[in-house]
């Protein structure tokens, strides 16, 4: 079964001074609309989970093929996660992509993909060139019950943690892994360097 992408976009944007971050323009659309372009760009399976009161969101995923998962438990990571994965059939695994990270590309994620086909039973964790831990990260099958479980803002770590032994990394190029937006002040100096 071919890998699902899980975008998670269901925080409440609250460094961001009064803007919604995921609604930024970046390449001529919502930041938001630009990483599900991304996702939907590798031909895999792609659901997206948002918060219910933020419906500018909803708005700028209009006619995109993806299945929306519209959560109240808004703003934490974990539970963001585990909801999202619920909804995947069982014996799918899953890429977990943040919808605040601009500068992620279709390449990055099919490059991600040929990585993980050789060890598909690992988790598989994108760093920036200096081996800096970002986003995506693939979990495999296996790992569906530990993400299930989760909820708070911590995401995934303690899973990661846990199986440390079966993690690898796969760099990608620059900082785009590590990039993404959260305040004012991640945006300006993003708008000084975007490629």
């Amino acid at each position: 079964m071919m890998p699902h992408l899980l975008i998670l976009a269901a925080g409440t944007s609250t460094r961001m001074g009064g803007l919604d971050k995921l609604l930024l323009p970046v390449a001529g659309a919502p930041l938001l609309a630009h990483v599900t372009r991304t996702a939907l760009a590798t031909g895999l399976p792609v659901t997206v989970v948002l918060p219910p009161d933020r419906p500018l969101r909803q708005a700028a995923l209009a006619g995109f093929p993806v299945h929306i998962l519209t959560l109240e438990a808004a703003g934490r990571m974990g539970a963001s996660l585990a909801a999202g994965v619920a909804t995947l059939p069982n014996a799918a695994s899953v890429i977990v992509l943040l919808a605040d990270m601009p500068e992620i590309a279709a390449q990055d994620i099919e490059r991600f993909l040929a990585e993980w086909k050789l060890q598909p039973d690992h988790i598989l964790r994108a760093t920036d060139e200096h081996g800096t831990p970002g986003h995506p990260v693939g979990f495999p099958a296996w790992a569906r019950p530990e993400l299930l479980e989760l909820t708070g803002d911590q995401g995934a770590r303690q899973v990661l943690l846990r199986h440390a032994d079966r993690l690898h990394s796969l760099a990608l190029q620059g900082s785009r892994a590590v990039i993404d937006i959260d305040t004012p002040e991640d945006w300006q100096k993003w708008q000084g360097r975007a490629p």
